[in-house]
């Protein structure tokens, strides 16, 4: 079984889940991003966001393929280049980090590592621009029967706290968190092992075979 992680750009762009590439949570400000679902085409609108931030920032996105299928991705940007980030009751994020704003492994490959292996993809490109965080937002309830809209785009703050994060600002829904980039690159890397014994298990027919709808992120 082979795994290769690639940068987000506007060609694989279209290997992101169906709902994650139509969704402009992240990328437009509250009000702008309900009218793109609303009466607009927020497909076009996440092209044009990721066409800017690479123009300008460069990398913003990580997508980890297993044999040739996409298994799962992250993105990740300034937090200026964020408008949603400042709607959260724990920002703002800090001036030395970057900001992930979502990630998410497809059901069939979770328990791989997969997760890991994609944050520290970012925590590599990161360390070469000279920021030395990665912070995110985390949703405390995520996967709760009276979960909010708003909340389905925040990836669960379990996630971030499996692959090495640390709360720095508590909140009983959203609280920040944290993971220093030196931490990541630390790691030592059992995930070729942990994907062969996951995809050992599975037959080709299984792991094609469509994977029921899920709103919760599995590392």
């Amino acid at each position: 079984m082979s795994r290769r992680l690639v940068n987000l750009t506007l060609d694989t762009l279209e290997d992101l889940p169906r709902p994650c590439r139509q969704c402009v949570y992240w990328e437009l400000d509250p009000v702008s991003a309900e009218r793109a679902h609303a009466t607009g085409d927020p497909g076009l609108e996440k092209e044009a966001w990721v066409s800017q931030t690479l123009l300008e920032w460069g990398s913003c996105g990580k997508l980890a393929y297993v044999d040739g299928m996409p298994a799962g991705f992250v993105m990740y940007a300034p937090p200026a280049y964020v408008p949603r980030s400042m709607a959260f009751p724990t920002s703002p994020v800090s001036a030395d980090a970057a900001l992930l704003t979502t990630a998410k492994v497809v059901p069939a490959f979770a328990g791989g590592g997969l997760g890991r292996m994609l944050v520290q993809g970012v925590a590599r490109d990161l360390t070469k621009r000279g920021i030395k965080a990665i912070e995110a937002f985390g949703d405390a309830k995520a996967g709760e029967a009276d979960e909010e809209r708003e909340g389905v785009c925040v990836a669960p703050v379990d996630f971030f706290l499996s692959v090495g994060f640390k709360t720095v600002r508590p909140h009983f829904r959203y609280p920040r968190l944290r993971l220093e980039l030196r931490t990541a690159l630390s790691w030592k890397s059992d995930v070729e092992y942990a994907l062969e014994k996951l995809l050992g298990s599975m037959s080709p027919e299984k792991l094609l075979r469509p994977m029921p709808a899920t709103s919760s992120l599995e590392n």
